[in-house]
């Protein structure tokens, strides 16, 4: 048996497809030369995207190098030959944990095994519909749980304009909705200067006018600046909080509405739900 041990990254986990199935190929070269002595199947060998609480004494552990040119050679032959859908759902699936941890540790060996069994089956991309394969349901589960949480960010997220002109937005995800919601503003704003901070993994999209988004390590942000508001933006938080407040109905308040219509974890990174003064 034999487990790659990648990254926990859209990068890290396709590097890592890429080196298990070139393990496999190299290692039936070796068992049809003689150089080894039995064949090697992708059953024998797993994926995971951090180390392992518990090793087994039969099984050798391959730490896989994270590339660019192998995880772009892995995503141009699953376009190619499985198309875009299924590709956005494997990245959506990569981008996802689960909600009982910090990370799903499972989610590579299910990507792997996933696009193995769709390359290698007569369904080919259609092998998404197969649920009762336990790693296409892992890959659907995933994927499912990501694309609800951007799909929600999209409604509640908003932008505070910041002394400098450029326009800020904080988020705290369970899943990594990042790259989705960078990609959905730089086509919505592409003459703005903007910037997307999920506070939670210390990472930023930053966007010029003009230009394509890139996602940036943002764990020394200057926090000092990010609360420095423009002259417009305190106005405009001001004016909000006194209709907000002229309309509301004391008798007609409910919480419980409220919580269902924006869900309690989105309320912090919600401008409109916030207490400002001018």
């Amino acid at each position: 048996m034999y487990t790659f041990i990648c990254n926990d990254s859209p990068n890290g986990i396709l590097s890592g497809i890429y080196d298990a199935w070139d393990f496999k190929i190299k290692q039936n070269r070796k068992f049809h030369s003689g150089e080894a002595a039995a064949p090697c199947s992708h059953t024998d060998i797993s994926l995971l995207c951090r180390e392992p609480e518990n090793y087994s004494l039969f099984c050798e552990y391959l730490p896989v190098t994270e590339s660019e040119e192998k995880s772009d050679k892995v995503a141009k032959t699953i376009l190619k030959r499985l198309g875009l859908e299924f590709y956005d759902t494997l990245l959506n699936a990569i981008l996802a944990i689960t909600p009982e941890s910090r990370s799903a540790p499972d989610k590579a060996d299910a990507a792997y095994k996933t696009v193995v069994y769709a390359l290698s089956s007569p369904l080919g991309a259609a092998a998404l519909n197969d649920l009762a394969n336990p790693y296409v349901h892992r890959i659907f589960a995933l994927s499912r749980a990501t694309g609800a949480e951007a799909h929600h960010l999209l409604g509640f997220l908003r932008f505070s304009e910041l002394e400098n002109g450029v326009l800020f937005a904080v988020i705290h995800p369970k899943n990594n909705a990042l790259p989705f919601l960078a990609e959905h503003f730089t086509d919505r704003l592409p003459q703005e200067n903007f910037m997307i901070y999920d506070e939670n993994r210390r990472t930023a999209a930053v966007h010029s006018a003009g230009k394509n988004f890139m996602l940036v390590d943002a764990s020394d942000l200057n926090q000092d600046i990010l609360n420095r508001f423009s002259q417009k933006e305190q106005e405009y938080r001001s004016l909000w909080q006194t209709f907000f407040e002229s309309i509301a109905i004391k008798a007609r308040t409910n919480p419980k509405l409220q919580s269902q219509n924006i869900p309690k974890r989105f309320w912090g990174d919600t401008v409109e739900l916030r207490t400002i003064g001018p």
